[in-house]
């Protein structure tokens, strides 16, 4: 997909490190919020053209926290411009194949993790999107707070909810 001709630089990280080591995980929010593959690949080429021409002090020391949120507003921008704001609806797009195996791929196999994803693919969309950024992308309650545009306070709230309730829905299906 992206592959920058050039070694600019930038935020103390090249251009190319920032695309290898984030492109995979950008891509699969995307398409989880956009439901389409090629329009995913479209917004995350764009996140990293505009994070080619950003100063340095603009995103140095949070690049990861940057690229999301921006990736996250060039697609509910697409999703506006085309009237269809519906994020996480049924049968959208989980995952995108990566170029090389994601962490946890083994995991996706066993049973339990399916059931998981499956229950987690009921909670309410802002506990999905919360779930999914804290736990299948590692950001903390203060990164997922800047990038949702919610306090933290509600992060953690909407977090702790969507985990109590996975843990009750998992009990009940392990039964």
């Amino acid at each position: 997909m992206m592959k920058p001709t050039s070694s600019h630089e930038n935020a103390g990280m090249p251009v190319e490190a920032a695309v290898a080591r984030h492109q995979a995980s950008l891509l699969r929010f995307a398409a989880r919020l956009l439901g389409d593959e090629e329009q995913a690949r479209d917004v995350v080429q764009d996140t990293f053209v505009k994070f080619m021409s950003q100063p340095r002090e603009a995103v140095e020391g949070h690049e990861a926290e940057w690229l999301f949120t921006v990736c996250r507003h060039r697609a509910f921008d697409l999703l506006r411009r085309e009237g269809r704001m519906s994020r996480f609806a049924d049968g959208q797009v989980e995952r995108l194949p990566a170029a090389e195996p994601r962490p946890g791929a083994a995991l996706e196999h066993n049973e339990s993790h399916t059931v998981l994803l499956q229950l987690i693919d009921r909670l309410p969309p802002n506990q999905q999107e919360v779930i999914r950024l804290k736990f299948q992308s590692g950001f903390s309650y203060k990164e997922i707070s800047r990038i949702t545009e919610l306090s933290v306070s509600n992060v953690g709230f909407l977090i702790h909810t969507a985990v109590s309730r996975l843990r009750r829905e998992f009990a009940a299906a392990a039964q």
